[in-house]
Parts: structure tokens; sequence; C-alpha cells
């Protein structure tokens, strides 16, 4: 399966892949585009622009295009379209020009993993790492495209909660399924 693990910063995603990873030593994972580029040299804004985050959903979907069929992603395109929906510079974003680049790369995923941030934090944080609670209001821009659908993409959306084994357990329950 093709996999997707969504959610704000500090979420839980990159743990959540680790540990998948670990129990699917088959699958192939791929790191989340800030990590990517940030080793090929690129240097972000901080906060980072509307630039970075159009650089981070270019790489997003380029990845998801690629082969593979046991593969978990670390974020999805999806991510970087919540994260500039709540930016500053939103308005000079061209949500219909990628809009359908967007959706025909989240169509070689079979799953979407939504780690949403829970009531007791599990991550520990500083509140100057948050930007302004950026964190919360991506979250339930998340919440709003993958469970509302409201950018009608009709995925498959799999709501992961609890310590990591847990995530964990309830991504390899829905995996021994199979694609839908």
């Amino acid at each position: 399966m093709r996999i997707a693990i969504s959610g704000s910063h500090r979420s839980g995603k990159s743990t959540l892949v680790e540990e998948l990873s670990s129990l699917l030593p088959k699958y192939v994972t791929v790191d989340e585009p800030y990590h990517v580029m940030e080793e090929d040299g690129y240097e972000f804004c901080h906060p980072p622009s509307l630039e970075d985050f159009e650089a981070q959903l270019r790489i997003s979907i380029e990845s998801l295009r690629e082969g593979g069929t046991d593969v978990l992603f670390d974020r999805c395109a999806v991510d970087f379209l919540a994260y500039i929906s709540v930016h500053e510079d939103e308005d000079a974003f061209e949500l219909e020009v990628w809009l359908p680049r967007v959706r025909a790369a989240i169509q070689t995923l079979d799953l979407i993993v939504l780690v949403p941030i829970e009531a007791r934090d599990r991550i520990e944080f500083s509140p100057s790492d948050d930007g302004e609670n950026s964190r919360a209001i991506v979250d339930e821009k998340l919440k709003e495209i993958w469970l509302e659908d409201s950018l009608d993409l009709g995925m498959e959306v799999l709501v992961v909660e609890g310590e990591p084994e847990r995530r964990a357990r309830t991504v390899l329950q829905r995996i021994r399924r199979g694609p839908s």
C-alpha cells in the first residue's frame, strides 16, 4: 500500500513513520520535503514564506508520483495546502492552478493517515516554536480538508490516536485489510 501520514507540525507524524518503518521493513520511507530540501541546501525563511511552502508542495507532488507499491510518505501535498491556506500571503496562492496537480498526485495513494493534535499533547515544544498557534490552526484546516472533504478529494482517511504503538497498530490493522 502507498500510505501518506498527514498532520500539523509536532503531532507525531515522523514518530509514527519510524514506528511503522520498523514494523514494515519491506516498505520504503519517503522523508518529508522540508528535510529533503534542507539536506539539498535549501534555506528556509523563518517563519516559512509562501514560496517555501510552494517549493515543499512541488517536491511532495513529485515524490508522490514516483513508483513503488509499499511506501510510507512522511507528509503529503495536502499538508502544504493547509499551511498555505493559513499563511499571511495566502491570497497570492493560486489554489485552482495547484489543485488538479495535488488531486492527481494523491490519487496514487491507497490511504491517508491523519495524526491530529490530541487533547493531551504528546509532543513537547516551546510556545515560541508555534508561531501564533499556527499548529492548531493547521490541524483544524487538515481536519476540514480530510474529514469534511472540503476540497472534494475523495480519499480514505484513517485517524489515529494514542501512544505511538497504538497508532501503529491501528494502521497495521487497516493495512491487513488491503487497498479499498
